[in-house]
């Protein structure tokens, strides 16, 4: 399809040679990065692509480990169209293999590349300079090489407003039902493309078909198309959505919405400060689709022709979706706004051609450099599990990491590291410093160690870098400029415990060590406790009285207590509420070798959001102390 309705240019070897030009820059930058490592979410989209193949109408009818915690991934923010697509090449590949994986992924990006080209065909005096700008968006440079939903939304989002805004009602339904099984953010197309009804008409022009008569469109020989019917095309979003809600909810027993909205208020994703950021980094992202310098020229022109009904349809879809998206999200990532940058790059378009080229070349070299450090940063986690490989060979491996790092540890036997995890001597931990989320008190020896710090001098993210490209949780610079640390892995031993204190202050420097779990990081001179805590403990030379003492706090549900030796029962009492007590040992007790496991069972614990741990109650010390005596009677 060269053209796109009524007011769009002819077909002619020009229109031919710009597409080609378009086209073939999609493959020049996609093509140097086809051996892009498994990265950020992607294993997620795997793990269910992998059960896709066991269950293929319930993908995300799965459970993974989540910052330490087993989530239901049918809470997952995507649809399963994305997994689908991988299970596919699963199919025909056998296995995950990062180059024809990618290879395949370049087809969304044509697409999109097709559909902004044909766009901009309409939409602007220099559609080549248009269709340039929009593939050097960073984004779009740098997430197109992802196996996430990025570049397959943004192709079916492009598709759906190219079909629509050429007539093609019925066709435009096609890609907006598979944007809308890609991500909920499709539902926007409805307002979008509703305001360029609405602004169509107002202009009384055809809309979107070339002609109208009486109550009906003409569109083709023998066929009359109701003139409600572009309006009804825009419900389809919703009733996809709604339609995948409903199976899954009778099917699985559960809507995907319900359970995403529950994980919401369980990690504090829609808090008002988290909101007010994101909000914010939205903003600094958006002065970024194009080259900054572009932006107020450009929005000095559309106020200008604010009154032509193209430019007026080009502001209602920006100011529509960053609105939507400023509500609907909470990270603030650079990706979340690639479907507004087509009709920023068709705005800049219509400035001097003295103006863009310089602007074209300066943000694609940016979107290259940062793809090239997200490539080598990537590619660290790859290298390191490989690296490794000889020593872990047949033991078990725990993975304290997300993204790459858990992917390439996984494919090798190695487990995702929970918060519940009792680690024994002899495993292994694979740790990431960047996407460490749980803290192991165990005695561990480092066996290897890399660092990750790409050659290239910009960062999307890292231990040493304020850049907020991914998500506003680590600054709010929209890419980092910086040859610092990405990130430090470990590979540790875990080693025999040692026990050398009978009564264990949580302040105490040997508490690291004879903490099992359940235990948290030091605050003060106390610890915050999950449902259950378990320490070593060194038997005492004499039978004593074994003790716990903690505060119940006014939050915590926390109100029957038991104290355990060696997994049986010593102690238990009832609390009437908040307040400081101990817990102890009706008559003296020791265990049967030199060494006692003492755990602390709690009825109930909390969360208190954005915090995620399970929280049960504050714990100052626990184990045999000579001086407590007997609870009375």
């Amino acid at each position: 399809m060269e053209g796109i309705g009524a007011r769009g240019r002819g077909p002619g070897a020009g229109a031919r040679r710009g597409l080609w030009i378009v086209l073939g820059l999609v493959l020049l930058i996609r093509v140097p990065f086809l051996n892009q490592a498994i990265q950020g979410d992607d294993p997620t989209y795997i793990s269910e692509a992998a059960h896709a193949l066991v269950e293929p109408l319930h993908p995300m009818h799965l459970k993974i480990v989540f910052l330490g915690d087993e989530i239901d991934l049918r809470g997952h923010a995507h649809p399963p169209l994305d997994a689908w697509v991988l299970s596919g090449l699963i199919s025909v590949f056998g296995e995950v293999r990062e180059i024809p994986f990618h290879a395949a992924y370049i087809v969304f990006s044509l697409i999109a590349a097709w559909a902004m080209w044909s766009l901009a065909r309409r939409f602007s005096p220099q559609p080549l300079w248009a269709a340039l700008l929009f593939l050097a968006v960073p984004a779009f440079v740098v997430n197109g090489n992802s196996l996430e939903t990025d570049l397959p939304f943004l192709a079916f989002w492009m598709a759906a407003v190219v079909l629509f805004c050429a007539g093609r009602v019925g066709w435009s339904c096609v890609p907006m039902a598979l944007a809308a099984l890609t991500a909920y953010q499709a539902a926007l197309l409805t307002p979008i493309l509703g305001a360029y009804l609405w602004i169509e008409r107002e202009a009384g022009r055809a809309c979107p078909a070339p002609t109208t008569r009486g109550t009906t469109s003409a569109v083709g020989a023998g066929y009359i198309r109701p003139a409600y019917a572009p309006w009804l095309a825009l419900l389809t979003p919703f009733f996809t959505i709604l339609a995948f809600q409903l199976f899954e909810r009778l099917t699985t027993g559960a809507a995907p919405a319900a359970v995403l909205t529950g994980y919401f208020g369980s990690y504090g994703f829609q808090r008002l400060s988290a909101k007010l950021d994101s909000a914010l980094m939205l903003a600094i992202h958006s002065w970024f689709l194009v080259f900054p310098a572009l932006v107020p020229p450009a929005a000095i022109l559309a106020w200008r022709k604010r009154r032509e009904p193209d430019t007026q349809f080009l502001l209602a879809w920006i100011t529509i979706f960053f609105t939507g998206a400023v509500v609907i999200f909470f990270a603030g990532s650079a990706r979340y706004l690639l479907p507004m940058a087509a009709p920023v790059a068709l705005l800049a378009s219509r400035l001097r051609v003295r103006w863009l080229a310089p602007a074209f070349a300066l943000q694609l070299a940016l979107g290259l450099g940062l793809a090239a450090a997200n490539y080598q940063h990537w590619g660290g986690y790859r290298r390191f599990a490989a690296s490794v490989r000889g020593v872990t060979e047949g033991r078990r491996v725990w993975i304290d990491g997300e993204w790459g790092l858990r992917y390439y540890f996984e494919t090798r036997g190695g487990l995702a590291l929970q918060k519940t995890t009792r680690v024994r001597a002899g495993e292994f931990i694979a740790s990431s410093a960047l996407g460490h989320s749980v803290d192991v008190n165990a005695p561990m020896a480092t066996v290897a160690g890399a660092v990750i710090q790409p050659s290239v001098p910009l960062r999307l993210i890292g231990l040493e870098s304020h850049s907020g490209y991914s998500t506003v949780s680590r600054g709010f610079w929209p890419f980092g400029i910086s040859d610092g640390v990405v990130d430090r892995l470990t590979l540790s031993r875990v080693i025999e415990r040692h026990a050398t204190l009978s009564y264990l202050p949580m302040n105490a420097p040997e508490a690291a060590e004879q903490i099992v779990g359940g235990i948290y990081a030091l605050e003060g001179s106390y610890r915050w406790t999950a449902k259950t805590a378990v320490v070593t403990l060194k038997a005492p030379p004499h039978p004593g009285r074994l003790s716990a003492t903690f505060t119940i706090h006014e939050k915590s549900p926390a109100r029957h207590v038991r104290l355990l030796l060696d997994g049986q029962e010593v102690a238990s009492q009832a609390y009437p509420g908040p307040g400081a007590y101990t817990l102890v040992t009706p008559a003296p007790v020791q265990p049967a070798s030199g060494v006692g496991v003492v755990t602390l069972e709690l009825d109930g614990a909390f969360t208190a959001p954005p915090d995620t741990r399970e929280l049960g109650v504050v714990l100052a010390g626990i184990g045999w102390q000579a001086e407590v005596s007997a609870p009375p009677r």
